[in-house]
């Protein structure tokens, strides 16, 4: 299968949804990261247009540890839009170079604006990418692809409905996120949040929940076209 995590920042994928395309690639699947914004403005020392580059960086070394390919829209923090027709043709074109089976992103009720619209330009474009004669230049056109939420940013307002075992994944997980260490190093010195274990303890209450040890959890895009009959998530 063709796997497509869309996340907002840089290391959004790595917190919230790393473990299961770990397993996704164990089990044989093509794994595509897509970060929307470049996460320029993730720290107050270190000016956007240097800390953009950086961050992009990072997430690179990331996606190397994993065999993920990792691309990005590069689009400013804060600057994310849903209605935005460049970010949509942007993302039109990642999901019909990518032909995903199932795509992975943000829910539409998570804590900011660029998650928020995030989800939105997914829900979008994801449709879009479906119909034929929609910028034909953008390639060719796939299904409407089903949609997995993943976890709101310190899981506030979201309950799963299905859960993947990542105990087996969640050392590897740990050492992508280490990789941003723009972020790591900065809000533990900062502001006292160590992310790798906030992050950690997050996987091991959503493995109490499902019985396993570490665990992510999901939501699932319930609409028309986007139902299939067998399980997708590993």
């Amino acid at each position: 299968m063709n796997v497509l995590a869309i996340s907002c920042h840089p290391d959004d994928m790595e917190i919230h949804c790393a473990g299961t395309l770990l397993k996704c690639k164990k089990r044989g699947d093509n794994v595509t990261v897509c970060h929307v914004a470049n996460g320029n403005m993730g720290h107050v020392v270190i000016q956007p247009e240097e800390l953009g580059k950086i961050r992009i960086g990072e997430a690179q070394e990331s996606g190397k540890i994993a065999g993920f390919k990792v691309v990005t829209l590069n689009v400013g923090d804060l600057l994310v839009d849903s209605t935005s027709k460049e970010q949509h043709d942007s993302l039109v074109s990642v999901i019909r170079e990518s032909k995903p089976d199932f795509i992975i992103t943000h829910s539409p009720d998570d804590y900011m604006s660029d998650h928020v619209e995030v989800s939105k330009l997914v829900f979008k474009a994801s449709f879009s990418a479906s119909v034929p004669h929609y910028e034909p230049q953008l390639g060719e056109a796939v299904a409407v692809t089903p949609v997995f939420y993943m976890d709101n940013s310190n899981y506030i307002g979201c309950e799963p409905y299905e859960y993947v075992d990542i105990t087996e994944e969640i050392d590897t997980k740990l050492e992508m996120l280490a990789c941003h260490k723009s972020q790591v190093v900065w809000l533990k010195d900062h502001d006292g949040v160590d992310v790798l274990e906030t992050t950690k303890t997050f996987a091991r209450m959503r493995g109490i929940q499902c019985g396993a040890e570490y665990a992510e959890g999901y939501r699932r895009l319930m609409a028309g076209q986007r139902a299939t009959t067998k399980r997708l998530l590993p």
